[in-house]
């Protein structure tokens, strides 16, 4: 079988991330959290102190990055050459950069380089412009979207485990203006594919979302699966 790809869009909140690692271990693919690379991005402008108006400096930065990912998809490491990069790319900080510099066209490009590169082996890959730009080509194509206020609610218990003190509404707010960023902005705007599988999640759990994608998939790649303990397994290697 030739190497999978499987392509996911979404708005912040959409669940996106937590399905992607979950279909990445079941399919046992690689996986690229495109997330986390402009997050990459966006720590080294924070720690080089490039004013977040100097697109061209931020540019000429993301083209020169060498940023990679690895390990198990529940436990994924980024890393910024050697430097293992995942915790810091977590802070609040980041996140408000990340939103910025994603924006950029010229970063996008350099991303969208990377990430092609990364997932010639076969992987499964989320984000915004992942359907539309990164692979149009893609074996599957999902567009995971809910209800702003419960993606809010899910983004909000998620910050509470890292001890923000954000609010409930600070990160609806919050969210209304990334979704906004994202679908207006000029360069790989967040829309749907036009052969994209649309799955909203209002009132799913997350392994009801997570069995009717990989549904859609087993459907077309029977042979390579078994069902073993109520558990999806494949005999790719």
């Amino acid at each position: 079988m030739p190497p999978l790809i499987i392509a996911i869009d979404g708005p912040s909140g959409s669940g996106k991330s937590t399905l992607g690692r979950m279909l990445s271990r079941a399919l046992n693919l690689l996986y690229i959290d495109t997330g986390s690379m402009y997050r990459a991005v966006a720590l080294s402008v924070i720690e080089n102190q490039i004013d977040a108006n100097d697109r061209e400096a931020i540019v000429k930065l993301a083209e020169e990055l060498d940023i990679n990912l690895e390990g198990d998809p529940d436990s994924l490491k980024t890393l910024i050459g050697a430097r293992d990069v995942s915790e810091l790319i977590r802070t609040e900080s980041v996140t408000t950069m990340s939103s910025i510099v994603s924006a950029i066209p010229g970063v996008r490009r350099a991303m969208v380089a990377r990430q092609r590169e990364l997932g010639k082996r076969g992987a499964v890959l989320n984000g915004r412009d992942i359907t539309t730009v990164v692979f149009p080509d893609a074996d599957y194509k999902f567009f995971l979207t809910a209800d702003p206020a419960k993606r809010a609610e899910r983004r909000y218990h998620e910050e509470q485990l890292k001890h923000s003190r954000t609010t409930l509404d600070e990160t609806l707010t919050d969210m209304m203006e990334r979704d906004r960023r994202d679908t207006t902005r000029a360069d790989s705007p967040l829309k749907i594919a036009e052969d994209a599988i649309v799955i909203d999640s209002t009132g799913k759990s997350i392994e009801q979302t997570f069995e009717e994608m990989l549904s859609v998939i087993k459907d077309n790649i029977q042979p390579a699966f078994e069902r073993c303990d109520g558990k999806s397994v494949t005999d790719r290697t």
